[in-house]
């Protein structure tokens, strides 16, 4: 018996019933033989896939809420990539479901993230002409545009994840659905806190009927929610909340929207965002051989518009800054006399 079948093996003995076992996956869209000599399971492999991806590692320059803020401790879509991973962690562990998947799924949902936020989406939304959603954007990621368009090759199951983190339908797997609820949790817990270091918000903000719920503080919120998501699931049969504490975050997810992510403190700077990256999406179009050499076989089959919002939606923040500047502000001349 190899590593990965007793690895498998293992599963069955101590999983939930429910589980999503390494040994059943669907399959990879390009079938790969097993490896004698293989350690990892296939949801092992495809954790390692992300995180070695030159997507995953761009998370750590890319906006959460507050764009290109000030201080170092302000989230990055890498460490609410992080945050969410370590909390369908304890999720999947509790109900007894396969974390290596939940892990996975974590690791790659949001790799499709624009810069600046949702503002780089809702630029790329009038530019394209049809919605761009970063989790589609995730999948193609994953599928088409790593490993100079390879893709990585995951399994169903990370796939369908990534894919279903938001929007509609739901994941078919429940570690799916926890990655789905602790992406829930952590945005809105590390967005409070973001917002208190900003001086937009303070812990007294919080409604009374939400904080009776859900807590007076970070630490409490987190506590709260995690725990009942593991409780009423393992009731239901399904990742979910209870309805009382479920209303609650919805409550609290509606003050987040009226207080932060649409003040106008916070968002001063998205309409300058937006407008830089319309006008780099034009540039490009306008000039597709200044688009970069591994970006130049895809516009034969992709066409040149989805060639530009690829290249434009793998951008960090700072980097789309420097290529605004070298485009169009103009450089101060060194005249010697």
């Amino acid at each position: 018996m190899t590593v990965r079948e007793e690895l498998e093996y293992q599963e069955h003995r101590r999983l939930n019933p429910l589980a999503a076992f390494a040994d059943r996956s669907k399959g990879r869209p390009n079938p790969e033989p097993p490896r004698e000599w293989d350690v990892r399971t296939c949801y092992q492999r495809d954790t390692d896939r992300i995180v070695h991806s030159k997507s995953f590692r761009r998370l750590m320059h890319k906006t959460q809420v507050f764009l290109q803020p000030e201080g170092d401790h302000y989230r990055t879509r890498m460490t609410h990539t992080l945050e969410v991973s370590r909390i369908a962690r304890s999720i999947t562990r509790a109900l007894g479901l396969n974390e290596d998947l939940a892990e996975a799924i974590a690791m790659g949902h949001d790799l499709g993230h624009t810069p600046f936020g949702h503002a780089g989406e809702w630029a790329l939304t009038d530019m394209m002409g049809k919605p761009f959603r970063h989790n589609e954007q995730s999948l193609r990621v994953v599928d088409v545009l790593e490993r100079d368009g390879a893709g990585l090759n995951l399994t169903y199951e990370v796939r369908n994840g990534i894919l279903c983190h938001t929007g509609d339908p739901w994941p078919e797997t429940l570690e799916g659905m926890a990655v789905r609820r602790s992406d829930q949790i952590a945005y809105i817990n590390h967005d409070i806190d973001d917002a208190i270091r900003a001086g937009v918000l303070t812990d007294d903000d919080i409604p009374g009927d939400i904080a009776a719920v859900l807590g007076h503080s970070s630490r409490e919120r987190l506590n709260t929610l995690v725990c009942d998501a593991i409780l009423t699931s393992r009731e239901a049969g399904k990742v979910c909340l209870s309805p009382k504490v479920d209303r609650a975050l919805r409550d609290l997810r509606s003050f987040m929207f009226e207080r932060v992510y649409r003040n106008p403190v916070v968002k001063g700077e998205e309409t300058k965002a937006m407008d830089m990256l319309r006008r780099l999406f034009e540039y490009y179009v306008n000039h597709p051989e200044a688009l970069p050499g591994d970006f130049q076989p895809q516009m034969s089959f992709d066409g040149l518009e989805r060639t530009v919002c690829d290249y434009i939606a793998g951008m960090t923040d700072n980097y789309a800054v420097d290529k605004y500047t070298e485009i169009f502000i103009p450089m101060g001349w060194n005249v010697r006399g």
